[in-house]
């Protein structure tokens, strides 16, 4: 959505209409959601934090003060929430990369390859590949986590990111670097996905399955709906492009809000409490 578009519906917002208000929060939802599924790992826990910064959005709207973007400001309160966040599960059992990598090392395969003869593979391929790549960024600190995504995922670039994680350009890029080798080494060593390592998500299927880490009655990141290419392209207007090893991430898709969180909107936008907040 053009800016100027955007700032003449937060006018509106801010003076009470609720239609604007909704599409306000439309436009930045499915950024929000995408961010928040990167950062904390599972798609249960990306719901609940996007529905939370939605609603600081929405009563921080009128403090919108125009020195930034808009995007830019949504992404320092998103960013922002999202790293002091610690109701995730993977911020109660945090994961690091040698623990990551032991696990691809020794997990025991071939005991488990009966628990998907009646399964598509293909599908809980895919599925283990989304999961797997979103829990592998869980080995990275907090704020490492967030530089990844921001430069590997969002391909925003090193100003825009300088402004948005308050630190300057150099360093965010020295940062980047170091992360993005750091996160290399390890896809070139255990993910078959690089080209070269150890790891195969069509073999490691059943373990996933035998240690409750994939059900196959609910393939979360399968049934979410995936943003068509224009809709990406315009969330990536701001793009640097990265070393091979981050192909890994580069490709993997971006995903609409659930339709879950876009009910909960339209509930909270008429609701009583909502008329409240907005007469002050």
């Amino acid at each position: 959505m053009e800016e100027q578009k955007i700032l003449e519906l937060i006018d509106a917002a801010v003076g009470g209409n609720s239609q604007a208000l909704e599409e306000v929060l439309l436009s930045v939802q499915d950024f929000i959601f995408n961010m928040s599924l990167r950062m904390l790992g599972s798609v249960p826990d990306a719901e609940d934090a996007t529905q939370e910064i939605l609603v600081r959005i929405m009563t921080n709207l009128a403090s919108f003060r125009r020195d930034s973007k808009f995007t830019t400001w949504v992404y320092r309160i998103t960013v922002n929430f999202l790293l002091n966040y610690k109701k995730s599960m993977f911020a109660a059992h945090p994961l690091d990369f040698e623990f990551y990598g032991n696990d691809i090392k020794y997990a025991v395969l071939d005991e488990t390859d009966r628990l998907v003869e009646q399964l598509d593979l293909e599908a809980m391929s895919e599925e283990l590949k989304m999961s797997c790549t979103n829990v592998m960024l869980q080995c990275l600190d907090p704020e490492s986590r967030c530089i990844f995504i921001l430069g590997t995922m969002f391909k925003v670039d090193s100003r825009a990111a300088g402004e948005i994680l308050e630190m300057s350009p150099e360093n965010y890029r020295q940062k980047l670097s170091r992360i993005r080798k750091k996160v290399g080494a390890f896809l070139e060593e255990y993910c078959g996905l690089s080209g070269h390592g150890m790891c195969s998500c069509r073999r490691r299927v059943g373990y996933a399955v035998s240690q409750k880490r994939l059900n196959p009655q609910k393939l979360e990141y399968s049934e979410l709906k995936t943003l068509d290419n224009q809709t990406l392209t315009a969330c990536r207007e701001e793009m640097e492009r990265l070393d091979e090893m981050s192909l890994v991430f580069e490709e993997l898709p971006g995903y609409q809000s659930p339709d879950v969180s876009r009910k909960m909107l339209h509930t909270l936008l008429e609701s009583q409490q909502m008329k409240n907040i907005q007469q002050f």
